[in-house]
């Protein structure tokens, strides 16, 4: 089974480093074993870059291991320093209380807690609280030597720049994690980004310092995840797609992975699903033969949305998209038309009746009076989704959603939400 594992975890491209290959192949052909993946609470939500390791961590409970999910209500206090050239702005211990709240929902979207080998969700404000100072630097300041540290990237690369002890001393906390874990949970792997290579060999040593010679323990990394033409994933022109629907709605992440380039969608699928070798290689085959057909970012965009937000918001999803590409938008709810919306132009005008003409004219739709009668009559102007050919015509308190606001599209592809005012 755990070559099984290892060899779709190849396939997929979620291999990057690991501390001793052959031995943890032979750990998991043995045995079942507990290996955690831990997520800093620097936000009340996570984006999607952060979930390609939990991800890898649910393939290992598909096939029967046991992952602990570590929330860092002690680490997100200080911050790591991996992958930044500045120091950390602290957050108070409401915020980040806040945030491993947030962090926790989103974290059980993603795996089974039920099983016999269910998750366990553990925060390490539990046992790091109630440690003094003196007890972290006997009892762990001791084990580490200060060139080892230095050695590592996240901590050199900030030498020059300038770099707090507080920073400086978080890759001593994640090794106690690890080591905790060890001791009570008897985890045995640690799985992280590419930019965790350094805080978890931190961990193994304190690990091999603090046990006999037989305590073995592993760590595994997955390679930063970046688009074919190089650039970085998982921003858009609004900023990053969160896993929270308040700050990314449904629809918008449906969109982004909807969206996704041809040249990009399969290594996507292969990561961030749950979908087989042999559908995964059949949407491949029909990108090269049938690329627009977009069957695989359809694919893609239906598992990641259902996976984070469910089934209902994917058919909503669906159902927005689907009346923007007919056009038919009048069949949207309010709520809906707000989501899909959101993006396009925008325009205010007083809560008042306004001949349509005038209105096409001082929101900027049309360019001028003799445009917009020539769109009007042409039929190339719809009030939400119902077209209008009439230059008599006036906008009233019937055509205002919500009383606050309409869309006007004009031609097949220009919208523009009207916002009224008192």
């Amino acid at each position: 089974m755990s070559k099984e594992l290892l060899e779709d975890l190849s396939w997929r491209g979620l291999l990057y480093q690991q501390t001793d290959e052959a031995g943890m192949a032979e750990l998991l052909e043995k045995e079942k074993v507990s290996l955690y993946c831990g997520v800093d609470p620097t936000a009340d939500s996570m984006h999607i870059g952060h979930i390609v390791p939990l991800l890898t961590l649910r393939r290992f409970q598909l096939h029967g291991h046991q992952p602990i999910l570590l929330v860092g209500g002690a680490t997100g206090t200080i911050g790591d320093p991996s992958g930044r050239s500045d120091e950390r702005q602290l957050q108070t211990m409401e915020q980040v209380d806040y945030n491993v709240a947030a962090i926790t929902e989103q974290i059980k979207r993603i795996f089974d807690f039920e099983t016999e080998n269910g998750a366990k969700m553990v925060n390490n404000k539990e046992w790091i609280s109630n440690m003094t100072i003196i007890d972290f630097l006997r009892d762990y300041g001791k084990l580490v030597n200060i060139n080892y540290l230095l050695a590592k990237d996240s901590i050199s690369s900030r030498l020059d720049s300038g770099l707090s002890f507080t920073e400086f001393a978080y890759t001593l906390i994640q090794g106690i994690d690890f080591n905790h874990l060890y001791d009570y949970h008897n985890c045995r792997v640690q799985v992280g980004g590419s930019d965790q290579w350094g805080n978890i060999t931190t961990g193994l040593e304190m690990i091999r310092k603090t046990h006999d010679e037989e305590a073995k323990a592993f760590g595994i990394t997955i390679p930063l995840v970046t688009k074919s033409d190089g650039t970085k994933f998982g921003k858009t022109a609004g900023g990053a797609v969160w896993l929270d629907a308040e700050k990314t709605s449904p629809y918008e992440f449906f969109q982004f992975w909807i969206n996704t380039s041809d040249a990009d969608v399969i290594k996507y699928l292969k990561i961030f699903t749950f979908v087989s070798r042999e559908e995964i290689e059949a949407l491949e085959k029909s990108v090269e033969e049938q690329p627009h057909l977009r069957e695989a970012q359809k694919r893609l965009a239906k598992e990641m949305t259902t996976l984070i937000h469910g089934g209902e918001a994917y058919q909503q999803a669906v159902r927005i998209s689907q009346a923007l590409f007919s056009g038919n938008i009048k069949e949207l709810s309010i709520d809906e038309m707000k989501d899909a919306f959101k993006d396009v132009p925008t325009a205010v005008a007083p809560k008042e009746d306004k001949n349509i003409v005038d209105l096409l004219v001082e929101t900027a739709v049309s360019s001028s009076k003799r445009q917009a009668r020539e769109d009007v009559m042409n039929g190339a102007i719809s009030i939400n989704g119902e077209k209008v050919t009439d230059v008599a015509y006036t906008v009233s308190g019937e055509d205002r959603l919500d009383d606050t606001f309409l869309v006007v599209r004009r031609g097949k592809k220009n919208y523009k939400m009207i916002h009224f005012l008192q």
